[in-house]
């Protein structure tokens, strides 16, 4: 039997999806606010950054951006060339390693398996800080220090277990009879791994190049620890190094680079983005 909505219970319930919706419009731009006051500030003339509260500039000063790309000792593009370096090794090594131990530990049956699982899953819960001392002597003794090795060659081992635990799961959710047709036809576990399962971890991998992206492109202590030469710094150390770069901070141009910076975090996240709400989506729900 149907039964008509009235005309009162409709009324309502547009007020009620309206007012959430307006709801939800004004606290998104609560969050965006930080970061639309930061472009206002970057067409902005340094003194008036802090005395006008208004998002849109006084006195329109868009030399700060080219102020900013030559006030360190080394033009922008420089440190962003070395963040890509840093960022493309990263990424290719987690892709790698990290989807060669979840294949393992998601289709392999070795002595111990369990064990070296929940040891792997209690990396995550140490903090940087407990691990980047070690990690400094040890570098230090190989003489990597003021390298990249250090902030790619690990990514290689798969030490990022978050990863790994990203893809053991989506990959527990592919049918094993897939596996088990291609090893009548001959196929071995690297075949198995190449032509079926990596096809198949399409979202999964893309989460993970995303992350990696994001996280490395942000990360600002250890590439703080293991780069001392400013020539090697990379973007998120050189904007640290811009404060202090004068004796009086030119926040304009500091806000302009910090946009420049954030472009593409911006531009691969939009690229990827239905990927990774898949990846996420197919991963959380096994």
């Amino acid at each position: 039997m149907v039964t008509e909505t009235s005309p009162a219970r409709r009324g309502s319930d547009h007020r009620r999806r309206f007012f959430t919706h307006l709801g939800l419009i004004a606290f998104g731009l609560v969050m965006l606010y930080p970061l639309l006051w930061m472009v206002s500030s970057s067409f902005k003339p340094t003194p008036d950054i802090f005395r006008e509260a208004g998002l849109l500039p006084g006195t329109f000063a868009p030399e700060n951006y080219t102020e900013g790309w030559t006030a360190l000792e080394y033009p922008f593009h420089h440190y962003i060339w070395n963040s890509v370096w840093i960022v493309a090794g990263s990424i290719v090594g987690n892709l790698l390693a990290c989807s060669m131990a979840a294949y393992a530990f998601a289709r392999l049956e070795f002595r111990g398996k369990k064990l070296f699982f929940a040891i792997m899953l209690m990396t995550i819960m140490l903090p940087i800080h407990v691990v980047i001392v070690p990690q400094y002597i040890m570098f230090a003794n190989i003489g990597w220090i003021n390298t990249f090795y250090p902030l790619i060659v690990p990514k290689l081992l798969a030490t990022d277990a978050f990863f790994i635990f990203l893809m053991v799961q989506f990959i527990r959710g592919l049918p094993k009879d897939l596996d088990e047709a291609a090893r009548i036809d001959g196929c071995g576990h690297a075949r198995i791994f190449l032509r079926i399962i990596l096809p198949l971890s399409l979202p999964a991998l893309a989460t993970t190049a995303i992350f990696t992206f994001i996280w490395t492109w942000n990360d600002f202590f250890s590439q703080l620890i293991f780069l001392t030469d400013p020539e090697m710094y990379t973007v998120p150390v050189a904007l640290r190094t811009f404060v202090d770069s004068q004796s009086q901070t030119s926040w304009g141009p500091l806000f302009a680079m910090s946009v420049v910076a954030l472009g593409p975090i911006f531009g691969f996240f939009l690229a990827g983005q239905r990927y990774l709400v898949k990846g996420i989506a197919t991963t959380g729900i096994k």
